[in-house]
């Protein structure tokens, strides 16, 4: 005969399967996922937001640039008209100007608009 505590042994094991539903490799999967899946989106958001934040810095740079080119171009304008007397180079230099002008208006205006963009999709 076998020994009784190998067979109240293999009894309890077996009454422990019994009440816990066995853990199958379909329904550990979908909790592994659960668990990794947000760590990969938060992940991709920071890598976002530092590219966003780059072009940021990029847009701001541009706009100090344009600043500089309109003091230049009004520089420009003043010397060409008053001390050179070159009328004829007063319209497109004037043309210049006012290109600029609305260049530097809309990049403000954009830059802005993406400082507020970035910072509602900045990462918690």
């Amino acid at each position: 005969m076998s020994d009784p505590r190998n067979v109240a042994h293999d009894k309890k094991v077996k009454q422990e399967k019994e009440h816990q539903p066995p853990a199958s490799s379909k329904e550990t999967e979908p909790r592994e996922k659960e668990t990794t899946a947000p760590a990969a989106p938060d992940a991709a958001a920071v890598a976002n937001h530092e590219k966003s934040v780059a072009v940021l810095s990029k847009l701001k740079e541009m706009e100090f640039h344009s600043r500089a080119n309109i003091e230049t171009l009004a520089e420009l304008t003043l010397t060409i008209e008053d001390e050179l007397k070159q009328k004829e180079f007063v319209d497109p230099v004037g043309v210049l100007y006012s290109a600029q002008d609305q260049f530097q208006t809309k990049i403000t205006a954009t830059i802005h608009d993406y400082e507020a963009f970035v910072e509602s999709t900045k990462p918690m």
